[in-house]
């Protein structure tokens, strides 16, 4: 054997002696830490079968305690000692507790047991199973199933050897070893642990499994919220560069129709110009990074954003898809500011895709009202005809949540919700200056 191979040996042998010396504490630490804490009732995580399952456990521990006395009652017959009476009792408690302090419970169910084997072993008849009666079985079974459902494998797997380790110390101690039945204590009390075992392993599974997808629908909903954001952004640059585009043309012509202009006007507006195609040089440059990973967007490039002038259009293309859409306008018609047309004919195009998807076959009332300050925008559609089915509407975004974010872009309102009929209502409004 070469050295390393010898000095490798070595290293194993040490950490097994470490492991053994270090085995005694770390398994009285399992057996004294306390048990995983439960949601309480309103908190996610909690069983609506709860309430159930701790009536079922008190009506089992009301029912195996009075039986447990019994079989512990003295071979002569008689009347049952007050004492054994107390010792099924507690033991009946320590089941229902169990439901709220696992391992205090094993605990005191495991010193119940050698209180039992020291108290009435010499009284109870030859053929009664030995410290362990059928109820008592039972019982402890109970306890050792709610303790394993809530503390680790390792801590359950250390409870069960301590708990058969004591029903030998029980019967070893005393005048009747020969009783103790350790092939049927043994088989039935393991199996309680591993199916205790198993049924925590599931449902720790099943959490994780919730609480990541709460966090992949979380993420979800931001990413599509920076997608909605990054698509308003790309629109509203448009309207942003023709501003910008203007107030250079303005600039630029601004000194030929004043007659001999000074050199400080020539100056001025010379820098205005400057300074609007610098801005619009770095517009261009953001709605290339806007834009590079969006390759639907290329094609629209230099098409003209879309206001409530093409709203008949529009409606003209649902109705060819087979969606009955009525019109309406209130108060006096005028135009509109670029970002302020944009977001109406979007919130429109976007509620008339989601009835097309959700709501087929439905009858459909678009309503533009013209206000001093604002302009109002409400979509409503009927109950419908058939079931929900996938459809496909131009220019469709994300839906209400990209309402929401074009309306409050500009400092403006949005409701949605139910209609009495069974339909759905989309109501925004759109104030028309900018948000304070």
């Amino acid at each position: 054997m070469t050295m390393p191979e010898v000095a490798r040996g070595e290293r194993w042998q040490e950490r097994g002696r470490a492991a053994v010396r270090r085995a005694p504490r770390t398994l009285l630490h399992d057996l004294l830490e306390p048990a995983d804490t439960r949601p309480a009732m309103g908190q996610p995580g909690y069983s609506s079968w709860r309430p159930v399952f701790v009536v079922l456990v008190v009506l089992c521990a009301a029912l195996l305690a009075p039986m447990q006395a019994n079989s512990l009652a003295p071979a002569g017959g008689g009347s049952i000692p007050v004492l054994t009476v107390l010792l099924g009792i507690a033991e009946g408690g320590a089941l229902v507790a169990g439901l709220f302090r696992p391992v205090a419970a094993w605990w005191a169910s495991t010193v119940l047991l050698a209180a039992t084997a020291v108290c009435t072993g010499q009284e109870i008849g030859p053929d009664v199973p030995y410290p362990r009666t059928v109820p008592g079985m039972f019982l402890t079974g109970g306890t050792l199933f709610l303790l394993a459902l809530r503390v680790r494998p390792r801590r359950a797997g250390g409870a069960l050897a301590v708990t058969l380790l004591t029903g030998v110390a029980c019967t070893a101690f005393t005048a009747r070893p020969h009783n103790y039945d350790l092939d049927r204590a043994a088989p039935a009390l393991i199996a309680v642990v591993v199916v205790a075992s198993s049924l925590r392993g599931l449902w720790k599974a099943r959490r994780e499994t919730d609480a990541q997808a709460e966090l992949t629908s979380e993420e979800r909903t931001l990413r599509t919220l920076l997608e909605e954001r990054n698509r308003i952004a790309r629109e509203l640059h448009d309207v942003v560069a023709h501003h910008m585009s203007v107030i250079s043309i303005q600039a630029q012509v601004a000194p030929h129709l004043v007659d001999d202009p000074s050199d400080e006007l020539r100056e001025n507006l010379a820098g205005i110009r400057e300074n609007a195609v610098t801005a619009l040089t770095e517009l261009r440059r953001v709605l290339g990074v806007l834009r590079q990973d969006d390759a639907s967007a290329d094609g629209l490039r230099h098409a003209p954003q879309p206001t409530l002038d093409q709203l008949d259009a529009l409606l003209g293309r649902v109705r060819t898809a087979g969606l009955t859409v009525t019109a309406g306008t209130t108060g006096r018609s005028r135009p509109l500011p670029p970002g302020v047309g944009l977001t109406a004919f979007r919130i429109v195009q976007e509620a008339l895709s989601n009835v097309l998807r959700h709501a087929p076959g439905a009858e459909v009332q678009v309503e533009i009202a013209y206000r001093s300050s604002a302009v109002g925008v409400r979509v409503t559609n009927t109950a419908p005809a058939g079931p929900p089915a996938p459809a496909t509407a131009s220019g469709a975004g994300h839906g209400l949540l990209g309402m929401r974010e074009r309306a409050a872009m500009l400092g403006g309102d949005l409701a949605d919700g139910p209609t009495p009929g069974g339909g759905y209502e989309v109501a925004a409004i759109l104030p028309l200056e900018g948000p304070s």
